[in-house]
């Protein structure tokens, strides 16, 4: 009797027990947001009083933070004399509507605690009796998104610098934390987006896998980042743009300005960062979530309103190239990206130099072409690659539109790399023999940081300077590329190398400008020098790169055997294989939390090495790592590391071995892999 109705009242509640959602299902709840490509993220609140930042102005600020100049006591009663009244949440849906944008994301509660909606578990909230404006933000704005079908979404800050119980009872703090997430979800409507910051802390500590399981069932449809211990549904880089990345949807979120709060006179990106920015994220198959800083008033600054437009304006005539595409097939890179739909491909071209750009081949034909952006382009299937034609005037100063019609589906293409990997990389060691005014934020490093918004700088009337970096161990290359900042400072240089004691060039040239590109005879040397004899004003260099152009072709193929020492729950998908299938939207995966790995290849024969490309997934893992070879029985290390990260190149003197491992030393979780590449001396 009690079997026949333990049986019955498990037929009853099995209809509502939670099902896992199968990979088609995740993918039709991710459609709208990959099709979106651009939303808008707003951070608001009492601070905007300041001018300073939300939440790390705030002292102590987030996790004991001591950094911040408005002491808390000031900080926490900013919301009793803040009286937002232009405040118009009509007009901000507007605004994000003629900018382009699909989505919007604000910021319910960020880490100084202060909520934006009328919550019922505390009175730091705008809808206080001691608050004048005594309106619930949250509400206003997502009545108006939803009445112009603009989607809507709200970021959480788990960590709270106001809460009693926050670092000290965190059970305590969760049951606080967790029921503002549930009002959140019960109270505003269809809700799209729930964007969390947790600051680190471990999915355990948060309660995060009980609160998913809370979330869905309130939101089924609901999307979820990936910042609170669990993968979640997307990634979420910040303050860069995203890495080439086809099978997991990730999304960048950037400031307009520099800061994310409003900021009296902030810096604002000129139109042609902006555009290239979302273009880019589209190119690596990622979102642009873009801030805004309203003004304590309520209204957001008419020139970022004004920005915003000239971006919706651009979309409005180039859309097609960006909405409802993927990346690809060509890799991103400072200079072009390129977008695909169906049997079209659109290649974006931000800098020319000359009037053909040749890419590699596709691996199609190419039925038609045009310029999306005006004029005509010509395309010639060449030893060398595609070649794109376009003369002078139909090139565009921010984006030249290439499209093209194939006779295949685009994405049936694998990713293909259109630059040889820069052998200069943050982190190695970096000199100058000036920094203006010795000041970090111009040192000699920002000029190989990878961020073109950075620079070296020297200090006003230095007619010479140089910047020295020291490869780490004998590395070829053959291209230089230099970004000069107020360019035509730049008179005459060299690019030298040192041979024991002495300097020697391998390059002369004169000007520089905002892109310089040398090519020139292979040169080996572990340490080298840009050297600027002559200048009109202190030199100021963006970024200096080196490559090798001459890398050859893989030996690792289809001969190869390969053998890991953990793949993701040995699911066939993360393979070792996938690790050399020369498809970076495939990888290598180990399990969570693994801290150590390798990857073995045997040849079945000697080969010879000198060379190996690695590109690292989802985040720089992996922080050191050997090269080894079979001796017998034994493994020797003939090439050593640090960090790894996505377009890693090291050369090292010539390896004879069949079989070769890159062995992982040391990992923050689980090493990933998207490529290895070995390669043989040069021909």
């Amino acid at each position: 009797m009690k079997t026949t109705a333990l049986l019955a009242l498990l037929l009853l509640v099995a209809p509502t027990l939670a099902q896992p959602e199968s990979p088609a299902q995740r993918d039709a709840r991710l459609q709208w947001w990959r099709e979106a490509r651009f939303g808008m993220f707003i951070h608001w609140g009492p601070v905007s009083l300041t001018g300073e930042e939300i939440g790390w102005s705030r002292n102590p600020g987030p996790n004991g933070y001591g950094g911040g100049k408005t002491p808390a006591a000031e900080y926490d009663a900013l919301f009793k004399r803040w009286n937002p009244s232009e405040f118009n949440a009509k007009q901000w849906v507007a605004i994000a509507q003629a900018a382009g944008m699909k989505y919007m994301v604000f910021t319910s509660k960020h880490h100084d605690g202060f909520c934006e909606w009328d919550s019922k578990l505390t009175d730091y909230k705008i809808t206080s009796p001691e608050s004048p404006f005594h309106r619930d933000v949250v509400r206003e704005l997502a009545d108006a998104c939803h009445a112009a079908g603009l989607r809507f979404g709200l970021y959480y800050s788990p960590p709270d610098a106001h809460h009693p119980d926050y670092h000290v009872d965190q059970a305590r703090y969760n049951e606080y934390f967790h029921g503002q997430i549930r009002e959140l979800l019960s109270n505003y409507g269809k809700l799209d987006i729930i964007w969390f910051d947790s600051l680190g802390g471990s999915a355990e500590s948060w309660g995060a896998e009980q609160l998913f399981a809370d979330i869905k069932r309130l939101q089924p449809d609901i999307l979820i980042n990936n910042r609170l211990g669990l993968p979640a549904d997307y990634d979420t880089p910040e303050q860069t743009i995203g890495g080439f990345q086809l099978n997991r949807p990730w999304e960048t979120c950037m400031t307009i300005c520099n800061q994310w709060a409003w900021r009296p006179d902030d810096a604002m990106k000129p139109l042609e960062q902006c555009l290239r920015t979302l273009i880019s994220c589209a190119g690596g198959d990622g979102n642009l979530l873009f801030n805004v800083g309203p003004m304590p008033t309520g209204a957001i600054e008419p020139r970022q309103v004004d920005r915003l437009k000239e971006m919706g304006d651009w979309l409005g005539k180039y859309g097609e190239s960006v909405y409802a595409t993927r990346g690809g097939p060509y890799k991103p890179n400072r200079n072009l990206a390129s977008t695909r739909r169906g049997d079209t491909v659109y290649v974006h071209v931000f800098k020319w130099t000359g009037e053909t750009l040749t890419l590699p081949a596709l691996p199609a034909k190419v039925l038609e072409s045009s310029l999306l952006t005006g004029g005509t382009v010509q395309v010639a299937e060449t030893a060398d690659g595609l070649a794109l034609t376009v003369a002078k005037a139909d090139q565009q100063a921010i984006d030249t539109i290439v499209k093209l019609k194939l006779d295949r589906p685009a994405m049936d293409i694998a990713a293909l790399r259109t630059v040889p990997r820069n052998l200069v990389r943050p982190g190695m060691k970096v000199t100058a023999s000036n920094v203006y005014l010795n000041m970090a934020e111009h040192g000699a490093d920002r000029a190989i940081d990878g961020n073109d918004g950075t620079r070296w700088a020297t200090d006003g009337g230095t007619r010479s300077a140089w910047l020295e970096v020291d490869l780490g161990h004998p590395t070829t290359f053959d291209r230089l590329e230099v970004d000069e900042s107020y360019a035509g400072r730049v008179q005459k240089f060299e690019l030298q190398v040192r041979d024991g004691e002495a300097w020697k060039a391998c390059y002369q040239g004169t000007t520089i400008g905002e892109s310089f590109v040398a090519k020139f005879d292979p040169v080996t040397a572990q340490v080298v020098r840009l050297n600027i004899l002559e200048a009109t004003e202190g030199p100021t260099i963006f970024e200096a790169r080196l490559f090798s152009t001459a890398s050859g072709t893989s030996l690792v193929n289809a001969n190869t055997k390969l053998s890991a020492s953990n793949v993701f729950q040995n699911e066939p998908t993360y393979a070792p294989e996938m690790a050399t299938d020369d498809d970076t939207g495939t990888r290598w995966a180990t399990d969570g939390g693994t801290k150590t790995a390798w990857l073995a290849f045997d040849f079945g024969r000697p080969v010879t090495l000198t060379r190996a490309e690695i590109d690292e997934a989802i985040e720089p893992r992996v922080q050191a790592f050997e090269l080894q070879y079979k001796d017998g029985e034994a493994w020797k290390t003939f090439y050593t590391g640090a960090t790894i990260g996505p377009d890693y190149a090291a050369e090292f003197a010539p390896v004879t071995a069949r079989e070769v491992r890159l062995n992982i030393l040391d990992a923050t979780n689980g090493p990933t892999i998207w490529e290895v590449r070995l390669f043989g001396p040069a021909r």
